[in-house]
Formats: C-alpha cells, sequence, structure tokens
C-alpha cells in the first residue's frame, strides 16, 4: 500500500531522526531524565501498587490473526527431582515458547519499518533471521520508570467502553485530561484507556481482538509530539483504530511512532483496576515502572508493569 501525501507530511512534522545523536537506539526514551524520575517519584502518596500486566497463559489474548504470535506454551521440565538423591532437596523447573509480543508488552522501535527504513534513518535490513533486530533491539531501552498519566477516554466519553472503531482523536485525549485534572508533559508515559479489556477480562478473547475496535488516530501522533511524551500504551491490541481510517493504509500510528519518532507503544494493558483506583485517589497521575525484558535483538517484549499512586 502506497504511503499518502498526508502521511509523508505528518512523518516530516513528527520526525525526531538525529534529535539524539545519529547513534541513538532509544528514542523518546531520552526524554525520561533523572529530574523526570524525581519529580515521577514525588506524586507517590499512598504507596498504592497497581498490577497492568495480563497473565501469561496459553488461552490468552492472541486469537491467530498474527502468525507466529502464539499465547504462551507452558511445559515443566522437571518435578520435584530429587537431583542429589532420594530424600534430598527437590527441584521443579520449567520452559516456555511463547510470542514476546503474545500479551502486555512494549513494541520495540525494530517492530515497524517503512520506506525501507526503521527509527533514525537506519535501514530496515539491519534485522535478519537469525539476529533479530542489531540496531534498537528491545534490550536497548534499559530501565523504564517515569511518571505515568491515565488518560480515561472511555469514562471522558461517559461510557465503559468506546464503541468499535471509535479514532481517538487529540480532542478526546484533552478532554479526558480536563475531566482528570491532569497536564501531559514532557518525559510522561500516556496510558490510554478505551474500556476494551473488559471483553477479555469476562472470558471474550474473540471479541476483545478479533475484529473492529477503538483506538488511537493518525491525528494523535502530533499531539504526543508536541507534548514531548516518552511513551504511550492502550488496553487494545492493536494500538491504532481498527479499520484504519484510511482504508488504503494500515498502521500508520505504528509507522509514526516507531520509524519517525522512535516511541515506544505498549498493547494489551489491563487499566481496568488502575481506572478504578485513580478515581478513588482523585487523580490520574503516578510513579509508572515498565521495563521491558531484555531480550537480545527483540522487536519486542513483555512487561509486568506496575502503577504506584
Amino acid at each position: 500500500m502506497a504511503l499518502s501525501e498526508e502521511f509523508r507530511e505528518t512523518a516530516k512534522r513528527v520526525n525526531n531522526w538525529g534529535r539524539w545523536g545519529d547513534a541513538d537506539e532509544r528514542g523518546t526514551l531520552n526524554l525520561i531524565t533523572d529530574e523526570v524520575v524525581r519529580a515521577a517519584a514525588a506524586t507517590v502518596r499512598s504507596g498504592r501498587r497497581v498490577p497492568l500486566a495480563l497473565p501469561l497463559r496459553q488461552n490468552g489474548v492472541q486469537t491467530g490473526l498474527i502468525p507466529g504470535r502464539v499465547n504462551p506454551l507452558h511445559t515443566m521440565t522437571m518435578v520435584n527431582w530429587e537431583m542429589f538423591g532420594p530424600d534430598t532437596v527437590a527441584t521443579s523447573d520449567d520452559v516456555a515458547t511463547l510470542g514476546l509480543q503474545a500479551a502486555t508488552h512494549w513494541d520495540g522501535l525494530g517492530h515497524v519499518s517503512h520506506s525501507g527504513r526503521l527509527y533514525n534513518g537506519r535501514p530496515a535490513t539491519t534485522i535478519t533471521p537469525h539476529e533479530g533486530a542489531s540496531f534498537a533491539g528491545i534490550e536497548k531501552t534499559g530501565p523504564v520508570v517515569s511518571r505515568g498519566v491515565l488518560l480515561d477516554i472511555a469514562r471522558a466519553h461517559g461510557a465503559d467502553e468506546l464503541p468499535d472503531g471509535h479514532a481517538i482523536t487529540p480532542e478526546d485525549l484533552e478532554a479526558a485530561e480536563e475531566q482528570a485534572g491532569v497536564q501531559v508533559g514532557a518525559g510522561d508515559i500516556v496510558l490510554v484507556r478505551t474500556g476494551r479489556m473488559r471483553r477479555y477480562l469476562a472470558g471474550d478473547a474473540q471479541g476483545y481482538g478479533g475484529g473492529a475496535s477503538p483506538g488511537l488516530s493518525r491525528r494523535t501522533p502530533e499531539w504526543f509530539h508536541a507534548r514531548d511524551v516518552a511513551a504511550v500504551a492502550t488496553d487494545t491490541i492493536a494500538f491504532e483504530v481498527i479499520p484504519p481510517e484510511d482504508p488504503a493504509m494500515w498502521l500508520p500510528v505504528h509507522a509514526l511512532h516507531l520509524v519517525e519518532m522512535g516511541m515506544l507503544q505498549g498493547q494489551n494493558w489491563n487499566l481496568e483496576e488502575l481506572a478504578t483506583a485513580c478515581v478513588e485517589a482523585g487523580r490520574h497521575a503516578f510513579l509508572l515502572s515498565a521495563t521491558p525484558e531484555p531480550f537480545t535483538g527483540g522487536t519486542g517484549a513483555p512487561v509486568a508493569p506496575v502503577a504506584v499512586l
């Protein structure tokens, strides 16, 4: 599918190539400075910890729509094995095979390319079958700890869940900001709640990730760029609106975030308990710890984020 002129113009406006040097592999995570982390730590008041990850299990969110992105296959390799002889200490051990983007995860900067290029203008050919992403592999992200901000778009619309195909706009983001009494700033990690996760938690994996879905519109990357946001995560499987606004181009938001901006994006984050906790606390900003598993050469990785209020 050809890239539209609109996409190319937006790409020019949000492009961060060279902003942190030609060799940079971390993108907008560079916006998370020591000062940003100190300010994030100061948001902690009650110490309440809210987990945001889905359990890694075989009957997970993946429905077979994307080949190879398998739910975790868990196998026991030892069960109470007395390796030092009878009546000694026994060991149980296990292995897992899973898609690195199977459940709650970050998409790394090598996850998407366009026009033969990755973030910072590196050739897409730096991703190989044997080594994966030799440039900007997920292990290059380092620790991801910053101020998290929940923008509850569903609540701003007075709904439990946004309807299928709802394209979240900058106006939606600002309405959620106003309702929450918070303003997104430089180095923040923004969590966008659509309410879609309610379907999966109710046992409807197909309804959650098998078709049309609410998500971010192609107008939102400029909003995040203007605010110097460090990363964005959502409670949907596709991150952006499905079906796409332009039927001739799928995943434009992925391309703008990952390739042009160098910004991590997260999917399948469980924001339901957090949404309740934020309302109870009367604030939507918190300390967020969300470092991905450092798989060398990975184009994405599982993460077990925790919000601390």
